[in-house]
């Protein structure tokens, strides 16, 4: 982190429309987490995403990024992220990562979650509780005056000891105006200096957890990011502000993955 840049400091306008791009976001994954279940095929939830979208008056801010086809990411099993809805059918047991941004009056809301399509095995679901309750603690190190290191090196510290690894090479960022703006917010401490953070940004906070190696590959398609020992993988993201107090979430929403939903002790 050692590298110079400026973080942006949204205004109070700006975190309005801010809040109301979080809120839509967060609203239609919500409601497409829901319609995840055996027999769908990811090109199904990709499509009603888009009339999701038009129903909230937005567009996907991911539809044509570096040309990126879908209108969010879909990506299933050992997929990571970044998987494009196509004709994959969801089968019993499989877990759904769905990441979804969103274009409000110029300002994008940009969250995520992980889905168990039917029962699935414990290890799969100490993962996404895990991999879900490190992403809250990062956003508990969200605060003004600390250091974007130490929300980073949270991710890791957390999820190491209870046996998962940090996707390396794809991390979290500022988001504001733009789909990714500084800083670049990865699940691991950074080497070098850290920034401060400071009332009014706002950052799209995304752990990526790995129940293997760390280690990724990238499809043919250009896009999918697959583990490299094919072992799942689970995503959880929100967009935070920060503030002079308690930490806001702009893409806030029921909880997924708590230990004690499926049936695990508390941390």
């Amino acid at each position: 982190m050692s590298r110079k840049f400026r973080i942006p400091i949204k205004s109070a306008r700006e975190i309005e429309f801010m809040r109301q791009a979080g809120s839509i976001a967060a609203a239609i994954l919500q409601t497409l987490a829901k319609q995840v279940a055996p027999g769908r095929t990811t090109r199904e939830i990709d499509g009603l995403a888009a009339e999701l979208m038009r129903e909230h008056d937005c567009k996907s801010a991911f539809l044509g990024y570096r040309g990126f086809p879908g209108h969010i990411c879909i990506s299933v099993n050992e997929e990571i992220v970044h998987g494009i809805g196509g004709p994959r059918r969801i089968l019993p047991g499989d877990i759904v990562k769905i990441d979804v941004g969103i274009v409000k009056s110029g300002f994008i809301g940009d969250n995520a979650t992980t889905v168990a399509a039917g029962d699935i095995p414990l290890a799969t679901k100490r993962l996404l509780a895990a991999t879900e309750q490190s992403l809250f603690e990062a956003i508990g190190h969200a605060r003004a005056g600390a250091r974007l290191a130490d929300l980073c090196g949270s991710v890791e510290e957390f999820v190491t000891p209870r046996g998962f690894t940090v996707v390396r090479e794809f991390v979290g960022h500022g988001v504001g105006r733009r789909l990714h703006e500084e800083p670049q917010v990865p699940n691991y401490r950074p080497h070098g200096k850290s920034p401060t953070l400071m009332p009014g940004m706002t950052l799209a906070i995304e752990p990526m957890v790995n129940a293997g190696v760390p280690s990724v590959r990238i499809l043919d398609d250009g896009w999918t990011v697959i583990t490299e020992d094919r072992k799942p993988s689970a995503h959880f993201e929100h967009t935070v502000l920060v503030t002079a107090g308690e930490p806001e979430i702009l893409t806030w929403r029921p909880r997924e993955a708590l230990p004690e939903m499926f049936g695990l002790p508390p941390w």
